[in-house]
């Protein structure tokens, strides 16, 4: 099909992992399966439109209860599929640190 264009390795889930996506303000969900996912990003396949949300930047949620996710923005789409890349809070925490140490 297409060329792959993420850098990691992929694990592919042979029946998809269930999963929600949620807008950052909560003002929408939608249920999703989770068809591969890297260290990057991930392949959902949605339920239902994803027109006229919000995609640039959401959680995944991973687990019922939301304690599991990760933050993600819109890569591509293709149908009912999308690809997600994830966007990474490590520069908050290093950024805090660096902040306190220099204190």
């Amino acid at each position: 099909m297409g060329t792959e264009r993420r850098s990691g390795e992929r694990v592919v889930f042979e029946r998809g992992f269930a999963a929600h996506m949620m807008g950052i303000d909560g003002t929408w969900r939608r249920n999703c399966m989770m068809e591969d996912v890297s260290e990057t990003g991930a392949k959902l396949t949605v339920e239902g439109s994803v027109e006229g949300l919000n995609l640039k930047e959401f959680f995944l949620l991973l687990s019922s209860t939301g304690l599991a996710y990760r933050r993600c923005e819109l890569s591509w789409v293709n149908g009912d599929q999308i690809g997600v890349s994830f966007l990474k809070q490590v520069d908050k925490k290093k950024n805090g640190r660096r902040a306190s140490a220099e204190a």
